[in-house]
């Protein structure tokens, strides 16, 4: 028999075996958007339960221990990987519920009950991942319990069942024969049922073996972002995941939540107990998930990631042209003071660049912080700004969609005064709001007009492509110039200013009155000129064009036409 205080070591000896080896379970990604996070994902979601395990006392029966442990996975649960494994977990904790030791029966039915769980939970589920990892566990430890063995015998058939499946997964996805490597989630899966057998086995807690910068580095990529592990391309823009306190009153079967995640995206899991509902879904509205589940409680936590800006900056090849895009936003930031709302409105926009801030600030904004495509600032750097800008109502410019939802949190933390949040989601939709304010109009007008002001505005982006890929239709090959019309790839060029030029002629029509042309790193005054010479050239006389050094990280122009 299984005690439970053997229960709680082995989860902890399973989150050290994977946290030890989770660098080489994130090399092991291969899709797409190869987010290299599987390890860490899995890593962190046993982490939650491992610490919890830690604080639980050795007298708890198996059916506490892995209650608790269920309950922290779920909360803990990151990425697809996560959640399955949470799943496992949940299962095999139904599967002990009322029982104070396992036996072999026990421990078969558990993991089979989580299999289960496993399999339910995700809409379209793909063998040659963990869940043919742990599908073919649970069969050879069924197999091993018709042959009499003991619940340690069970596991250890278990665990050599889910290796031979794991190394079966090539045949089963020809992506991964492709690129010679094994499931990544089923690797880690094999390090968890490992590290736990080593203490149903022997006792021994198998070490994490980092050291105290390396567990450091793992809390900081708990928050790396997320993307498919199952599909074969990007379907969907945004993986968004959230977990729902459930409202006692409410007796909404999460079913259907699920059913109705199912008709605006795919990777759909939605899993629940009797306090909360986690999800995960890939969608191109993440407003509508979060609609839908407001109905059942309400959101303790929302992640919402753009899976292709990801594979993007997965793909960068150039790590100075990194360090330059992420890493200087961040060393220039400097803390800011929070104010008394003395006066009775103010601004803050989202920018990078130097010329893009100093804009936005002669336009009035009191505070502009470093951010946007590649580098989303957290809710905590808006609602510093806000604070730091002494008005009774603060508009708040994101001026990115991914920066939406995390300026969207900032309005109930600023308890001492109002936020007002207009959902610009480019650079020229920012600029153009922040012209339409009117001092002599009340806050609701304003937001109206700034709205609308926002709405009238195309926007142009010239930036690169960092590899080779099939994305639209449209063959790419590395280094290849991208121009994107309100954010759809529509031309590829070889030479940015050519781009520039193709893109801004596109918008142009007989109302066009104004375009600016915002040009950024890698783009010299020469350059800018000679695209805004040949745009004088090819379009009619009475459109004004103006040309502004943004000094923006990633894209070479930005174009705003009006």
């Amino acid at each position: 028999m299984i005690l439970g205080s053997q229960l709680k070591n082995a989860i902890i000896s399973g989150s050290n075996n994977i946290s030890k080896y989770k660098k080489q379970v994130n090399e092991l990604n291969i899709f797409p958007v190869p987010d290299g996070d599987t390890g860490t994902n899995m890593s962190m979601t046993i982490g939650a339960a491992a610490e919890e395990m830690k604080k639980l006392d050795d007298s708890a029966d198996a059916a506490q221990t892995a209650k608790k442990a269920a309950s922290s996975m779920l909360r803990g649960a990151r990425g697809n990987s996560g959640v399955i494994l949470s799943l496992l977990f949940r299962g095999i904790s139904k599967g002990l519920e009322g029982k104070e030791e396992i036996s072999a029966e026990d421990l078969v039915t558990a993991l089979e009950l989580g299999v289960d769980e496993a399999y339910k939970a995700v809409m379209k589920p793909t063998e040659g991942t963990i869940l043919t990892v742990a599908r073919v566990a649970a069969e050879r430890g069924r197999e091993a319990l018709e042959l009499g063995s003991d619940p340690v015998q069970v596991w250890d058939a278990a665990c050599m069942g889910a290796a031979d499946a794991l190394e079966d997964t090539p045949n089963l996805l020809p992506v991964l024969k492709k690129a010679g490597v094994v499931d990544a989630g089923g690797q880690g899966l094999c390090l968890i049922f490992e590290g736990m057998l080593s203490v149903f086995r022997s006792g021994i807690v198998l070490e994490c073996g980092l050291t105290e910068e390396e567990k450091a580095e793992e809390t900081a990529e708990f928050f790396r972002n997320v993307a498919a592990e199952f599909d074969s391309e990007i379907n969907f823009t945004y993986c968004t995941e959230f977990i729902v306190g459930r409202d006692p009153e409410i007796q909404k079967d999460p079913l259907e939540l699920r059913l109705f995640l199912e008709t605006i995206g795919d990777c759909v899991v939605v899993v629940d107990d009797d306090e909360i509902i986690k999800t995960h879904v890939h969608t191109e509205n993440p407003g509508d998930a979060l609609q839908a589940a407001l109905q059942y409680g309400q959101l303790l936590t929302v992640k919402i990631e753009n899976m292709k800006e990801q594979h993007r900056k997965a793909a960068e090849e150039n790590e100075a042209a990194k360090a330059s895009v992420q890493a200087k936003p961040q060393e220039e930031r400097k803390r800011l003071e929070p104010q008394e709302p003395t006066e009775e409105v103010g601004f803050i926009s989202v920018a990078a660049g130097k010329g893009l801030q100093e804009l936005f600030q002669d336009l009035g904004c009191a505070n502009v912080v470093s951010g946007g495509q590649t580098m989303n600032p957290s809710t905590e750097d808006l609602l510093e700004a806000v604070l730091a800008t002494p008005a009774k109502k603060v508009f708040v410019l994101p001026n990115n969609k991914n920066i939406l939802m995390a300026a969207e949190q900032t309005v109930p933390l600023a308890t001492d005064r109002e936020v007002i949040v207009i959902p610009t989601r480019t650079i020229p939709q920012g600029l153009s709001a922040m012209l339409a304010f009117d001092p002599d109009s009340d806050a609701e007008a304003n937001k109206e007009a700034m709205l609308e002001a926002a709405g009238n505005v195309d926007t142009g982006l010239v930036t690169f492509a960092a590899r080779d890929s099939e994305y639209g239709g449209h063959t790419i090959r590395h280094g290849d110039i991208l121009g994107l019309k309100n954010g759809k790839l529509e031309y590829i060029e070889k030479d940015p200013v050519s781009a520039c030029v193709r893109v801004a002629r596109s918008f142009a029509n007989k109302h066009t009155s104004f375009i600016t042309l915002i040009y950024g790193e890698g783009i010299t005054q020469e350059q800018a000129e000679e695209a805004k010479r040949t745009l004088e050239s090819k379009l009619h006389s009475d459109v004004e064009i103006t040309l502004v050094n943004g000094g923006q990280p990633v894209y070479f122009f930005i174009i705003s036409v009006e």
